[in-house]
């Protein structure tokens, strides 16, 4: 690549700029070694006026070759790259013109070299500043072509001898740099382009990443929802179990009474405790399928749901999840407490929803009330009672369920972040902030929708809206 040729020149040269502005750094570096390459050629045919017997030549290819010098320097100043791509142009085009006006004007085979400067910009400094350049080369052109059909006469101020040498070398020059400059941009425009190339793999790499781990801390977080249910299931689960043994032993007891009294023959009595038996029977089946009902709750919070939606006894679910969240609460801090008031609208009866993620959401906000009651209670030292209150209301077409504490508050200035992923106000450990994300993304699929109002130091109230149907 010949944009390697001048590595160490580039370094010392371009000016100290954001690495972030990636284009900017393209542009100085086309820009540098179009100065470089175009400098080269000035001294180059400085050289071939000397031998074309034309001192104009030399002089103004001097004057172009001392203007890319002062290039660099301004380069090296900071000075910034499109000033500088300006002043390069305006170098360049005045002594091309010198030398057209010096060589014969429109014949003069300098003349093609009009179309150089505002290729080069093109190349370089985009389509704006180029457009600008073609637009000053053509009017320049013209000007030269009208004075001419006028009848003025260009001076020749070269050795006409060497008129083959000095059109050859002025079109295989023309030719030759802005070949050069076209390999470079190509260069140039490839290496970005395989930048960008390996960027977006790289983007789609961790994109990719990302959502594995946003499935696998969208699992923990349900997980850990789980966590803090086991507790109240334990309590929850161990009211059956105890029926169920009581009634158990109790029937053991019944069986042992009634092989005495089928021995004895009193039929009457042992048709009596059969009937006991058969009652006690009764509810351990009761009992029995009420620990089952808890146990499947539990498997559907922690299994991936299908968000299927199902009849369900809204009033009757959230009751649930507010037992187990409060027991299990209880559990890992034996010292906590809290009025909890519920006011359950009757006239709720089923509603369609999906009842696993509809009792994810009411554990994540009921547990988030329970950590504002509680956190306040620890850091305040006058006299509060913490309190939790929990409703339901038909409104039209909608249910409103209402989760409201009399905590800290949320601050306004972060209110709005809530329900951001991976936002929290819990310590580090304590909370993966994607509780009110998760619960946000649940009610959008169901159809409906969850609000916050808020005020600092009295507390919050959060709305969940589902539609009836």
């Amino acid at each position: 690549m010949i944009s390697s040729m001048f590595p160490k020149t580039i370094l010392r040269v371009l000016p100290k700029i954001p690495l972030a502005d990636r284009e900017y750094i393209r542009r100085s570096k086309l820009i540098t070694l179009a100065v470089i390459i175009t400098s080269i050629f000035a001294l180059f045919y400085v050289g071939v006026s000397n031998i074309a017997e034309y001192p104009m030549g030399i002089k103004f290819m001097l004057i172009c070759f001392w203007g890319d010098v002062i290039a660099f320097v301004l380069l090296k100043l900071g000075v910034n790259i499109y000033i500088v791509a300006n002043f390069f142009a305006l170098n360049g085009t005045i002594a091309i013109l010198a030398c057209t006006y010096y060589s014969g004007g429109v014949e003069s085979p300098v003349f093609p070299w009009l179309v150089e400067t505002p290729i080069i910009l093109l190349l370089i400094a985009g389509k704006k500043i180029g457009y600008v350049w073609v637009t000053i080369s053509l009017l320049m052109a013209a000007i030269f072509a009208i004075l001419q059909y006028q009848g003025y006469t260009y001076p020749k101020a070269y050795n006409r001898i060497h008129d083959t040498f000095f059109y050859l070398t002025c079109n295989i020059g023309l030719v030759l740099i802005i070949f050069s400059i076209s390999l470079i941009f190509e260069n140039f425009r490839i290496a970005a382009y395989n930048e960008i190339s390996r960027q977006k793999d790289e983007i789609q790499s961790t994109l990719s990443e990302l959502k594995a781990t946003q499935k696998q801390l969208i699992q923990s977080e349900k997980m850990a929802s789980l966590g803090e249910l086991t507790a109240g299931i334990a309590h929850e689960i161990q009211n059956p179990l105890n029926f169920v043994n009581n009634f158990s032993e109790l029937n053991l007891e019944l069986l042992e009474e009634m092989k005495e009294q089928m021995k004895a023959g009193k039929l009457n009595e042992t048709l009596s405790l059969a009937n006991d038996m058969e009652d006690n029977e009764k509810k351990i089946n009761h009992h029995g399928k009420r620990a089952d009902a808890i146990v499947k709750g539990m498997l559907q919070h922690s299994r991936t749901s299908s968000g299927v939606k199902e009849p369900t006894n809204l009033n009757g679910l959230i009751n649930e999840y507010i037992k187990l969240a409060y027991h299990g609460i209880r559990a890992k801090d034996n010292l906590f407490n809290v009025a909890l008031l519920t006011a359950f609208d009757e006239k709720i009866e089923t509603i369609l929803i999906a009842p696993q993620e509809i009792g994810r959401v009411v554990i994540n906000l009921i547990n988030n009330a329970f950590y504002a009651v509680n956190e306040k209670k620890n850091s305040t030292q006058k006299s509060y009672d913490p309190q939790v209150k929990v409703t339901t209301k038909r409104v039209d077409d909608k249910v409103l369920i209402t989760i409201q504490d009399n905590g800290n508050g949320i601050p306004d200035k972060i209110v709005d972040k809530v329900f951001q992923p991976f936002f929290t106000t819990k310590p580090t450990g304590q909370g993966t902030g994607l509780g009110l994300s998760l619960s946000y993304d649940i009610l959008k699929a169901q159809g409906g929708n969850i609000k916050v109002t808020t005020e600092e130091g009295i507390g919050s109230t959060f709305i969940v809206e589902l539609p009836v149907h």
